[in-house]
């Protein structure tokens, strides 16, 4: 069974979505992401993805206090990404109770502090960030475009022993228009081990279904479940 990871998005402490990574397309879902937490934990999940905008924005971590007060009130294993520039911001992550790291713009921008981290953290507690617009890693909350191709950027990372990988495609990301299967596909074709997990685009559960039938093993959503639009029971999840 496909794994389901819920997303929280934060933005001055508060749960909010962007589209398509614009922060002038935002809207807040709720004031307490802590209580939204909670609520996925009630509904029987156990992962959570946790992503500071503020920080990814003005690249270092801001919302750490949230993530310290998401993880005291639930038993949720959280991943954390937003912002993480500098061995501080990865060692504030952890001490703040975060299970796994996603790290994006430094595997893009500097390759040697990733793998020092990879050496030293282990690779099981990195999880790839590959956001991609039209085949190319975008980075620094989606600001800026590199001319990195995705399929080389995982295969680097992939031979030094992360398996992990959040593949997000942003023309997609908060716009409820269906995920970037064909893309998934590719990755997975290429690195059949990978634990990917698609982001983005997600709108219904035909969408999880979809992509649990094309092998894909784990996928993020947020708008679709914040909007009404995906029906979730425990039994959902009893697989986890």
């Amino acid at each position: 069974m496909i794994e389901l990871i819920p997303a929280i998005d934060i933005i001055e402490g508060q749960c909010v979505r962007l589209t398509k990574g614009d922060y002038g397309a935002k809207t807040v879902y709720s004031s307490n992401p802590v209580e939204v937490a909670q609520h996925f934990e009630s509904l029987g999940l156990r992962r959570l993805h946790v992503v500071d905008l503020d920080g990814a924005k003005s690249r270092h971590i801001v919302n750490v206090a949230t993530l310290r007060a998401i993880v005291k009130a639930t038993s949720l294993v959280v991943d954390f990404g937003g912002g993480i520039k500098s061995d501080d911001d990865l060692e504030q992550a952890f001490a703040a109770g975060a299970s796994m790291v996603t790290i994006g713009s430094v595997a893009v921008s500097h390759p040697e502090l990733m793998t020092r981290w990879i050496e030293t953290y282990e690779p099981e507690r990195i999880i790839l960030g590959a956001d991609v617009r039209q085949g190319r890693l975008s980075i620094n909350g989606w600001l800026e475009q590199s001319d990195t191709d995705v399929l080389s950027f995982i295969g680097h990372y992939h031979r030094l022993g992360i398996r992990q990988v959040l593949c997000t495609d942003i023309a997609k990301d908060g716009t409820l228009s269906g995920p970037s299967l064909p893309l998934y596909q590719e990755i997975m074709a290429a690195f059949p081990d990978l634990h990917l997990i698609a982001s983005g685009g997600v709108a219904s559960d035909d969408d999880i279904r979809w992509l649990e039938a094309a092998g894909i093993p784990a996928v993020v959503f947020g708008k679709a479940f914040y909007e009404g639009r995906l029906t979730i029971t425990p039994s959902d999840y009893e697989h986890h």
